[in-house]
């Protein structure tokens, strides 16, 4: 995408000290069509040479002779297509010659902008993966300094367990030590985690099953350094990580291409449902503020994509002591296992609450959490610290994806289903048939649901 907007900038560049006007220009058909000409090479040649492998690693000297090796291939390229074409005589040589002037500049300038913010800001951000290393502490720096020199965009180490010493509290490289072989899980399970990097040659291979196992079963994944015969596990794929052979071991198999879409979708929703939040907030806040003291929006930190905490928003429901009064509410609970609250006739809820809750408004400016990333329009529920706390890694892995306005449980079960075991195996059906198809489908069955307040309390 970034060698596409460079080559069609420097078209336009070229064209523009060319011929001062760079509609008139791209008005001739010569010219449009070679422009076209340049933007298919910039493709063909990125699939066909996979120019781009090993994009971060490279320095900026090294970049700069790949850029110009490929500036320099497409000049050649462009030439014999207007040459057996037949119309090379009638092309411009000077927005030839400036073309490649800039493509070359641009495509540079944007390669060096983007691997800076996606090593520097990205890979430091909340949004890329957090991954811990389990090992041993003879082995710990060596690991560490070999995971930063792979200049990874998508992960950052921070965390590592050592297995065969208490460490906990101290630091190795820069990353502090959080767990020993006694509180692994403990720890684990309540820290933002998407993967693990595992080496262990100290310890039995039935031990080490365990543990991937136990971090599978959170939705973590978990990357082994050594294959292992023993470590016959679901989800299992050999590849290379950082430079390290590994078996890595996931439940899950998203493809990044749907993801993408997916996040798109939700950038699309979420700017919809925010204008229709800014639009009802007015009206809303008035028949809120009439009724009870207090804000007008409820803010909740609650649990995110594998433990990342962020703030919920909804317009407010309750009266302002909802949360000191839900102890007292706790024996008269729905949820059976008290992993969730839910009742029926809350007294805690507001007149307006009600109207608001059964016709889902309070739940609009969630849009806004949509928006910034925090939640998806199809996905889990997101659960309150407290609920989490109480996960064992059965649990914690439904929050290996991210939070949704509404998902599964709330077409399926909202209202039925009283047991937070039957809430978690609705989530994981979910997770494990994930497709763009299910979330449209569960989209529409939302509509439904919040037309009719099926499940609605």
């Amino acid at each position: 995408m970034i060698d596409l907007v460079a080559v069609f900038g420097a078209y336009m560049t070229a064209l523009l000290l060319r011929f001062g006007n760079v509609h008139q220009a791209i008005s001739v058909q010569l010219n449009y069509t070679v422009g076209i000409y340049m933007m298919l090479f910039c493709v063909l040649y990125g699939v066909m040479s996979d120019w781009n492998r090993g994009f971060f690693r490279r320095g900026f000297f090294v970049e700069g002779i790949a850029v110009l090796k490929y500036d320099i291939v497409m000049m050649i390229a462009i030439v014999v297509i207007l040459y057996l074409t037949h119309i090379a005589g009638d092309y411009s040589r000077l927005i030839f010659g400036y073309f490649a002037v800039a493509n070359a500049v641009y495509t540079f300038a944007l390669h060096c902008i983007f691997k800076v913010f996606m090593l520097d800001y990205y890979s430091k951000s909340n949004n890329s993966d957090k991954l811990m290393i389990v090992t041993e502490a003879e082995y710990a720096e060596e690991i560490i300094r070999k995971i930063k020199d792979a200049k990874a965009w998508d992960y950052e180490v921070t965390s590592v367990a050592v297995m065969n010493s208490d460490m906990v509290g101290e630091e190795i490289a820069g990353i502090p030590v959080v767990a020993n072989q006694y509180n692994l899980f403990d720890v684990s399970r309540q820290m933002p985690l998407d993967q693990v990097f595992m080496y262990l040659p100290g310890i039995p291979a039935k031990q080490i099953r365990s543990y991937i196992t136990d971090f599978e079963t959170m939705g973590v994944t978990t990357h082994y350094n050594v294959e292992v015969k023993e470590l016959d596990l679901e989800g299992k794929t050999a590849g290379r990580f950082a430079g390290f052979a590994v078996m890595t071991f996931s439940l899950q198999y998203l493809d990044y291409r749907r993801i993408f879409v997916k996040r798109a979708i939700d950038i699309l929703g979420g700017l919809m449902g925010s204008l229709i939040t800014l639009v009802l907030t007015p009206f809303v806040a008035l028949a809120i503020k009439l009724e009870s003291k207090g804000p007008v929006f409820f803010e909740q930190t609650r649990i995110g994509k594998n433990g990342r905490r962020f703030k919920i928003y909804k317009f407010r429901s309750m009266y302002i002591d909802a949360e000191e009064r839900k102890k007292e509410l706790q024996a008269q609970n729905e949820m059976g296992d008290n992993l969730m609250f839910k009742m029926e006739h809350d007294p805690r809820i507001t007149k307006v609450g009600k109207f608001l809750r059964k016709t889902s408004i309070d739940e609009f400016p969630q849009f806004f959490n949509v928006l910034k990333g925090d939640m998806s329009l199809v996905g889990t529920r997101p659960p309150t610290e407290d609920e989490f706390e109480q996960y064992n890694n059965y649990y914690r892995r439904r929050m290996s994806i991210t939070p949704g306005l509404t998902g599964m449980w709330q077409v399926k079960g909202r209202g039925v289903v009283t047991e937070f075991e039957d809430v978690v195996k609705l989530d994981l059906e979910y997770i494990d048939k994930w497709s763009l198809s299910l979330d449209f489908k569960i989209m529409l069955q939302t509509v439904g649901v919040v037309l009719f307040g099926k499940g609605a309390k």
